[in-house]
C-alpha cells in the first residue's frame, strides 16, 4: 500500500484574502453579504422553525422559497444600509 505523504499548510493560507485589504477597499456588496449572514445566523431570520434566539414570528418562512425571499430582502436592506453609511 502506498503511503500518502503528509502536507503541512500554515493557517495563514486559509485566512480570508480580504482581511489583508484595507477596510475601505471592500465592495459594498461584500460588506452587505457579511452583514446579512451575521443577522440571519444570530437571529434565525427567515428560518422555517421557530426555535432560536432573536427575532421570532414575523420573519418566519413556511417554505424554502419564502426563506430565500426573506434572505434576499434582508440582503437588499443590508446593501442599502451600507451604501448610505459610505456616503
Amino acid at each position: 500500500m502506498d503511503e500518502v505523504p503528509s502536507v503541512f499548510i500554515s493557517s495563514e493560507a486559509f485566512m480570508d484574502e480580504s482581511a489583508a485589504l484595507p477596510h475601505l477597499s471592500r465592495r459594498n456588496e461584500d460588506i452587505a453579504l457579511d452583514m446579512m449572514k451575521f443577522i440571519a445566523m444570530t437571529t434565525g431570520y427567515g428560518k422555517t422553525t421557530s426555535s432560536g434566539v432573536g427575532f421570532q414570528g414575523s420573519g418566519a418562512a413556511s417554505k424554502p422559497e419564502d426563506y430565500a425571499a426573506h434572505l434576499l430582502e434582508l440582503y437588499g436592506r443590508c446593501l442599502a444600509a451600507v451604501q448610505v453609511s459610505k456616503k
